[in-house]
């Protein structure tokens, strides 16, 4: 029995053929479907079968089958798909119609067998100009599907390997830049700003504690121009870069508005560390704030060296629960209710800095110059401390430079107030218009508000500014005297014990 090829076993569509199955074929039929000429296609050195035509037979015949499977045999042999199905030794199965061989007609030699040139896959077996030809070799035809040979490999491994390393050489420059790894040595100040939300801009974010409870957490800084910053001060590189680390690292709850002193040496995790409170790279500003200066303009100071925002200082002070006793009994809401204890001097802040920080430098500075005698000086004379600091700031805003001036009007405030007499300064006009001019008229002395001292007798509800240790002196020690009046030109003042006396002195001494 002679070899079968692989080919054998495939049909026209490239599957097994499943009327190839001989099993039902008795051993007469088997043999003579076997042997002889059913395989002298398969290889070139089977035996050939009687040289001769080939006759067409009907399809009924018993030779049709034989020789419509020799034709597709020695076709699918050569390795090319397009010819007949098997027949089927069973008649009566339901097969689909099947097309006369090629080879009907032909003279066929021993060794020969049916190929197809690649133009010939559809052959229109009608055509006798379009039958296949006959060789005397066996062809070997592999597939050329999806392959592009040496040269195709060779382009693909050379993009791979370029892209690669156009990936290495993004990574190493990024890692540079986050690392801080051999940069060149800069040093700077750089300013971050507070966050300005505008428009839907969220004012929090949500933030998980270690026990998982989740609160919502002010947001500090803008990310935005702390990138800007610091990549126009030469810290970085990749403003982008630092906005995605950033923002795995929450840096906008973290970092604190202010001035710090950076430089190429920190990598982004220290720089985020470093412009922080208190992380010791936060540049010093030393503002010295003269006596006499009120809430506003201290506030608007602060405010102008970018320490923090006015409106937060008001709210703290307003708002916030200071731990010192001499604020035990102001009550809280009121923006106004730390004017006059915020001691004038000067002070040393961070760039940035929380306004409660900022007005607890001022009140424990005052905590510690208003000392245990001064206040029990006070308490001698039936003064609370607010008392104390209302009559000092009146003194503050009213004397000039001359030494002794001071107690001298601490003694009139305190003879006028024992007489019932309203003070009549003009002090407390302009702090109740904002304004600091002694060229007052009539209606703005009859303004009805308490802090008016030509309308309302006593002392005004608070201080109208935040007056210096020797104001505050003057108030505990005044000198002893019997005057009622004085009167200012050029930073002097003139003490009268008669309004008369005052008056003359005023017509010869205009403003």
């Amino acid at each position: 029995m002679s070899q079968r090829t692989p080919n054998d076993e495939y049909d026209l569509y490239g599957g097994p053929d499943p009327r190839d199955d001989r099993s039902d074929l008795g051993p007469e039929e088997y043999d003579e479907r076997s042997d002889g000429a059913d395989g002298a296609h398969l290889t070139p050195d089977a035996p050939a079968p009687a040289a001769g035509p080939i006759e067409d037979a009907p399809a009924s015949s018993p030779a049709a089958p034989r020789q419509r499977r020799r034709g597709r045999l020695a076709l699918r042999s050569g390795g090319r798909k397009g010819l007949a199905k098997k027949k089927s030794s069973q008649p009566d199965r339901d097969l689909p119609t099947v097309r006369e061989s090629p080879m009907v007609g032909r003279d066929l030699r021993p060794g020969q067998m049916l190929v197809y040139d690649s133009e010939l896959d559809e052959v229109d077996y009608t055509d006798p100009d379009d039958l296949p030809e006959l060789r005397d070799y066996l062809p070997v035809r592999f597939r050329r599907y999806g392959r592009s040979g040496l040269g195709g490999g060779l382009l693909y491994a050379l993009f791979v390997i370029s892209v690669s390393i156009i990936l290495a050489c993004f990574a190493w420059m990024c890692a540079v830049d986050v690392l801080a790894l051999n940069k060149e040595p800069v040093s700077s100040a750089v300013t971050i700003l507070p966050y300005e939300p505008t428009g839907d801009m969220p004012l929090t974010v949500e933030q998980k504690d270690d026990d998982g409870t989740v609160e919502q957490v002010e947001i500090k800084v803008d990310i935005d121009q702390a990138a800007d910053a610091l990549k126009n001060a030469g810290i970085i590189e990749y403003k982008w870069l630092f906005k995605i680390f950033a923002a795995f690292s929450h840096a906008n709850i973290k970092m604190d508005p202010g001035t710090y002193d950076l430089d190429t040496s920190l990598d982004y995790r220290a720089l985020v560390t470093k412009m922080q409170f208190g992380s010791g790279a936060q540049e010093i500003t030393k503002i010295t704030f003269p006596e006499g200066f009120s809430l506003e303009q201290i506030f608007t100071l602060l405010e102008q060296e970018y320490i923090c925002k006015k409106t937060d200082l008001y709210d703290a002070c307003a708002n916030y629960e200071f731990d010192f006793d001499f604020l035990a009994d102001l009550p809280y809401g009121d923006e106004d209710r730390l004017e006059g204890y915020l001691f004038p001097d000067t002070y040393e802040f961070y760039q940035g800095e929380g306004a409660s920080n900022a007005i607890r430098r001022f009140l424990r500075n005052f905590n510690n110059r208003f000392t245990d005698d001064m206040r029990a000086k006070a308490e001698a004379r039936g003064l609370t401390m607010r008392e104390v600091l209302t009559m000092a700031s009146l003194i503050e805003k009213e004397a000039g430079s001359t030494e002794g001036e001071r107690e001298k009007m601490a003694s009139v405030i305190y003879n006028r107030l024992n007489a019932g007499m309203p003070l009549g300064l003009d002090s407390t006009i302009n702090y109740i218009k904002g304004t600091s001019t002694f060229d007052l008229t009539q209606e703005d002395l009859a303004i009805d508000d308490p802090y008016n001292t030509y309308l309302y007798a006593g002392l005004p509800p608070g201080p109208i500014c935040n007056p210096g240790l020797a104001s505050i002196q003057a108030v505990l020690d005044p000198a002893s005297t019997n005057y009622y009046y004085w009167y200012s030109v050029d930073g002097v003042s003139s003490f009268f014990s008669s309004l008369e006396e005052q008056q003359a002195f005023a017509s010869e001494h205009p403003y």
